[in-house]
Order: C-alpha cells, then sequence, then structure tokens
C-alpha cells in the first residue's frame, strides 16, 4: 500500500491531482485508513492508464467514461478497444506532426551552423531549394511538406 505523497512522487503528479482523479470517481476502490487514501497496486495500474490517456490528448471527462466501462465489465471491450484505436490514431498524427517539427529543427541547426562556419548564408542560398546534401534535402523536404 501506499500513500498518497509516495504515489505522487512515483508518477511526478502533485497531490492536488491525485485528490481531484478521486473526487472525479478514477479510484472507486482505494481504501482508507483514518481518512488517509491507501493506494494499492490496482490504483497505480488505474493512474498508469490515465496518465496515458491524459498524455494522448483525451479530456477527463472522456477518461472517466473509460473508467465507467471498465466497471461495467466485458460487454463495453468493444467501446473500449474503440477508445485505444481513436486515440492510437491521435497518438500517431500527433507524431507525425513532431517529426515535421524535428525535420524543420534539425535543417535550421544543420542551415546555421553552415552559415557560421562559411561566414555567411550565401552558399547555403543557392543550395536551396533543391540542391542541398542528401541528408539534409530530406529535413528540408520533410519540415516543408504542406
Amino acid at each position: 500500500m501506499y500513500t498518497i505523497g509516495q504515489v505522487s512522487e512515483m508518477f511526478a503528479l502533485p497531490v492536488s491531482t491525485l485528490r481531484y482523479y478521486d473526487k472525479e470517481g478514477l479510484f472507486p476502490e482505494i481504501t482508507r485508513k483514518n481518512g488517509i487514501r491507501r493506494f494499492t497496486e490496482k490504483e497505480l495500474e488505474a493512474l498508469r492508464v490515465i496518465e496515458c490517456l491524459k498524455k494522448s490528448g483525451m479530456e477527463i471527462r472522456d477518461v472517466k467514461q473509460f473508467m465507467q466501462w471498465c466497471r461495467q465489465g466485458s460487454e463495453t471491450y468493444a467501446q473500449r478497444l474503440a477508445l485505444f484505436e481513436r486515440q492510437e490514431e491521435t497518438v500517431l498524427s500527433e507524431m507525425r506532426r513532431l517529426e515535421k517539427t524535428l525535420a524543420m529543427i534539425r535543417f535550421k541547426r544543420w542551415y546555421y551552423e553552415r552559415a557560421l562556419a562559411d561566414g555567411g548564408e550565401e552558399g547555403i542560398k543557392d543550395m536551396l531549394p533543391d540542391r542541398l546534401p542528401e541528408e539534409i534535402q530530406r529535413l528540408y523536404d520533410r519540415a516543408h511538406e504542406i
């Protein structure tokens, strides 16, 4: 069993967030001893899923719905599967967006490293938009996709 302070430290979450989750009914079977919450492995696993869903962009009301489906049992497997399929696509979309962002950052890093080494941007500008070194060209193209 873990105290709220221990769980807060383990998950790097404020105690207030854990209290909020409890208030919202996300830990329906949490036990209390003298009014102090005691987290078991069951609550820790629920918290891992809650944090995963939140990090994937899900709203707390939808997390609550998922947790309700879990309590309802096997008849909600299809809804839970559909939820994770949607969140997977959301995360993949975000990853594609971040890959494009990273490509621009890497291209610009190369650009300014080269500008510093060359003492200016003229040589680089002569290579734009399609005569860059192969690896840099891939970054440039990825960063400029629409």
